[in-house]
């Protein structure tokens, strides 16, 4: 899930640790003054990323030849309580999760338990999509490689926003349910679902729960002895980040963690926390062909390896990537995005959740990498980081600054912002009335989408609220802005509203759609593909004596 990050000023404090480790940086020469220099360069960039974006934390570790090089951590857990991040905090790496999922199942692969041009249905006979041949022909790498024809997000909503009661067993019904935008393995389109349906091939497979397997087949052979996932209790661990969100010019804490972390759906797509210690040691694994597990053997055979890497969707290349990183080819691996940067092979994911962003970024040529965690809105940041750290090994006659990048990209967007069509821009809703009950007459009622589930838009005091039953932050009082309803959430996380459309057919039936007020808001606010249809009448609210 990804979030448009906001840049408000704020005071903040800052508590640093940092690690001075053996080794050289971009040139590798070795010497002690070589090893200073580019520990000096790398804490410039620390501090001029950690200043301009004014984060609540941020850790960052790099790792050349086998080594860890460099170690850095700044802020706090929970801004402004005085807990300093460590290198063992705790982060949500999110969307890096996916390449731990890909590599449990190359796991499997080498144990011989599936193959990856396996059809899904050998092991989950129960799976559909919406259309029948495309359920006949997906095989396992295609739940991987963002080929599905579904829309960008697609069914993201019964993944977030957290907590829902939404189930891996919902998933796997609604995924029939979810209509294609495009032809199946026709082009790229992001998607967090089929990684659920991954990590249930994998449990299928495994023959043990995803979050057992995990474990078992990533977490102990790495030794990372910190990483988490399924059910865990905060206090036990400590050190935890909690992720924040930029308000009236302060860094607050949005969706802090309860005593006890429970197991969540999309575990298999994004649900992993990690440190920074165990994130460098996992790129260590990763640069390190010969890696062997706590068995003595390769924790990854040659050939996995390899698959992991090899280009198996065509990604379009940004004018971005052409500009900054003289970018050619870029392409969607299993679990990994794949691109050149100035003639160097570029192997890198990101992950994305509310208030979290993390960076992975490795250069195999180069035999070095580098981790990026943080636990605040850090979208221009982390680019910023990517472009500067990553310049260090590919051009390192070039090495821009990160006042540089960010310069430019306030520039992009600006400019882009500027030439978006009037209608691909977000109205103005400030103008807003409560609507009365009286105002949607016999529209008031229960409606039902086939992969969603319920939602009642009833009356609440001298209003209408929508709400949805599984998802109970998906709730909000309806308002008038023109000729047009929206819904205006309750929760204030919730940062994309949404238009409501209801129609009447000629047989009486009552429909409801609902789409993005602000078209280019997070596209895991999925509600283009809902399709309500009333099914019943508000439940009855009994007076009380």
């Amino acid at each position: 899930m990804r979030h448009r990050p906001r840049w408000p000023a704020l005071i903040f404090i800052l508590a640093i640790v940092a690690v001075p480790l053996a080794g050289a940086a971009a040139g590798r020469a070795g010497t002690p003054d070589a090893d200073d220099a580019n520990r000096r360069a790398l804490d410039r960039i620390f501090d001029d990323a950690m200043a301009r974006y004014r984060l609540p934390g941020l850790a960052i570790g790099v790792v050349e030849d086998g080594a860890v090089t460099y170690q850095r951590t700044a802020g706090e857990l929970v801004a402004g309580e005085g807990a300093a991040i460590t290198p063992d905090s705790l982060f949500k790496i999110a969307s890096n999760t996916k390449s731990m999922t890909t590599a449990l199942l190359a796991r499997l692969v080498d144990a011989g338990k599936l193959r990856w041009d396996d059809p899904v249905t050998r092991h989950l006979p129960g799976f559909r999509m919406h259309e029948d041949w495309v359920t006949r022909e997906m095989q396992v790498r295609d739940l991987l490689i963002h080929n599905s024809g579904l829309r960008a997000g697609a069914g993201d909503l019964m993944l977030w926003p957290e907590p829902n009661t939404f189930t891996r067993a919902d998933i796997l019904h609604g995924l029939h349910y979810l209509k294609p935008v495009h032809s199946f393995r026709s082009r790229y389109d992001y998607d967090n679902l089929l990684y659920i349906v991954a990590g249930e091939v994998a449990a299928a497979a495994g023959g043990a729960p995803y979050e057992t397997l995990l474990r078992r087949e990533v977490f102990v052979p790495l030794g990372l002895s910190r990483c988490q996932i399924g059910d865990w209790s905060r206090d036990a661990l400590g050190d935890v980040a909690q992720p924040h969100v930029q308000r009236d010019g302060r860094n607050v804490v949005v969706r802090r963690d309860g005593a006890q972390i429970a197991a969540t759906t999309m575990d298999p797509a994004g649900g992993v926390r990690c440190s920074l210690r165990d994130m460098t040691a996992l790129i260590g694994a990763w640069l390190d062909p010969q890696r062997a597990g706590a068995d003595g053997k390769p924790w990854l055979s040659p050939q996995q390896r390899e698959e992991l890497w090899r280009p198996q969707m065509a990604m379009t290349v940004s004018k971005r990537q052409r500009e900054w990183s003289r970018t050619h080819f870029a392409a969607y691996g299993y679990g990994w995005r794949l691109s050149d940067a100035d003639g160097l092979l570029k192997v890198s994911h990101t992950g994305t959740l509310m208030g979290m962003y993390s960076l992975v970024t490795l250069l195999p040529e180069r035999r070095s990498g580098f981790v990026v965690l943080i636990n605040g809105d850090a979208g221009q940041a982390r680019s910023v980081l990517d472009q500067v750290l990553s310049e260090r090994y590919t051009a390192p006659a070039r090495a821009r600054s990160v006042g540089y990048y960010a310069d430019a990209l306030e520039h992009e967007t600006q400019e882009r912002e500027a030439q978006a069509p009037t209608a691909m821009r977000a109205p103005d809703t400030s103008k807003r009335t409560a609507i009365r009950p009286s105002m949607l007459r016999d529209r008031l009622g229960v409606y039902r989408d086939p992969w969603f589930g319920e939602a009642v838009v009833c009356a609440r005091g001298d209003g209408v609220e929508f709400a949805a039953r599984k998802s109970p932050l998906l709730k909000g009082k309806i308002m008038s802005v023109g000729e047009r309803l929206l819904v205006d959430w309750a929760a204030d996380e919730i940062d994309a509203e949404a238009w409501l459309d209801f129609q009447t057919s000629a047989d009486g039936a009552v429909t409801l759609t609902l789409a993005k007020v602000d078209p280019d808001a997070d596209f895991s606010y999925d509600y283009e593909d809902l399709a309500f249809v009333r099914v019943g009448d508000c439940p009855r609210v009994e007076s009380r004596p």
